[in-house]
């Protein structure tokens, strides 16, 4: 598995990209299933305290960020520096570059249709269906529907058998994460877990990784005034290796005036959510059983073959991510035919 390339689907241009995956071969070491103590290795690289110092090395300190290949990564990954807020001089290591503001006003444009739901990043994304009788039914490899919103979690009802995007922040994204839909937050609270990669290697050799990483969890009621009127949605943020917390910076114009995001509170669709502080991580959106049809580009690309992606052969059948924008269309309402 080690040696089998990564790719992924272009969605401007629909072209098939080979990812550059950072660490791959340190990643793909820690979570072989050939190493005799690859559990203990596991266990110690997912943890906080790791996550902590290699998030250190790799983002706060210049000398250190340059040695580890960090500030190479960066500059080979074409990141768009037009796109960011502010004077450009002032991105002065790689902490700041990963947790840029851009002009999403102007270079994140949304769908006209005020009921879409939105890309909640940037990001590579997949979608699926818990429905075993639905076209887009996937194994359960990416995560446990029981475990990721919460033992014991009373939500669990009301998105059984519902549908789901994953979407993959890598190291290069902007990391800020914005609402998908307008609705009033019901409930927010965390789940604490590990700090797991969230490299394809280490997702497909560790079973269901996203629900056993710390997260937060963000129940929407869209069915409210002004809302999306989508039912229920549930908005998960996943914590990766290195991203030590995810701080909610909620605003409703660009990025003035962000507040912490508290149950009662509306959410408007685009607007900036929360900050991922550094690594790459993961986002997941629930939504409840025929509520949303996927866009058939997303669609169609994940089922594209003979393209070497990780996810295809561990699974046995295609399943290639999009390369997706924030704020671009996700779905649309069941009833509505998709773009």
């Amino acid at each position: 598995m080690n040696g089998v390339k990564h790719g992924y689907i272009d969605r401007a241009t629909g072209e098939m990209v080979r990812e550059d995956l950072l660490a791959n071969s340190l990643i793909s070491a820690m979570y072989s299933p050939l190493l005799e103590k690859a559990p203990l290795l596991t266990r110690l690289a997912s943890s906080r305290y790791v996550s902590r110092v290699l998030g250190y090395l790799n983002y706060d300190n210049m000398l250190s960020s340059r040695a580890t290949g960090m500030l190479q990564f960066l500059r080979r990954s074409r990141i768009q520096v037009s796109e960011f807020v502010g004077d450009i001089s002032q991105y002065d290591t790689a902490r700041k570059i990963f947790e840029r503001q851009i002009r999403y006003w102007i270079c994140r444009p949304m769908p006209g249709d005020p009921r879409a739901v939105l890309c909640p990043a940037d990001a590579r994304v997949f979608v699926g269906s818990m429905d075993r009788c639905s076209g887009l039914y996937i194994k359960h490899k990416f995560f446990s529907f029981t475990e990721l919103l919460g033992e014991g979690s009373h939500w669990q009802r009301l998105f059984s058998g519902g549908d789901y995007a994953v979407f993959r922040l890598t190291p290069e994204k902007y990391h800020y994460t914005h609402a998908p839909v307008s609705g009033r937050v019901l409930q927010i609270y965390s789940v604490d877990g590990r700090y797991h990669p969230c490299n394809p290697h280490a997702t497909v050799q560790l079973v269901t990784p996203v629900s056993k990483n710390r997260r937060v969890v963000t129940v929407l009621d869209t069915d409210c005034l002004d809302g999306s009127q989508l039912g229920y949605v549930a908005m998960i943020e996943v914590v990766a290796l290195m991203v030590g917390r995810i701080d909610q910076r909620y605003s409703e114009a660009r990025y003035d005036n962000p507040r912490n995001v508290e149950a009662g509170m509306f959410l408007k669709a685009g607007a900036p959510k929360a900050l991922f502080r550094p690594g790459s991580s993961t986002v997941v959106l629930l939504f409840q059983p025929n509520r949303v049809r996927f866009a058939g580009d997303l669609v169609d690309n994940q089922r594209r073959g003979g393209i070497q992606n990780r996810f295809s052969l561990a699974l046995g059948e295609p399943l290639m991510e999009t390369d997706i924008a924030v704020r671009s269309l996700l779905a649309v309402p069941w009833e509505e035919q998709s773009c």
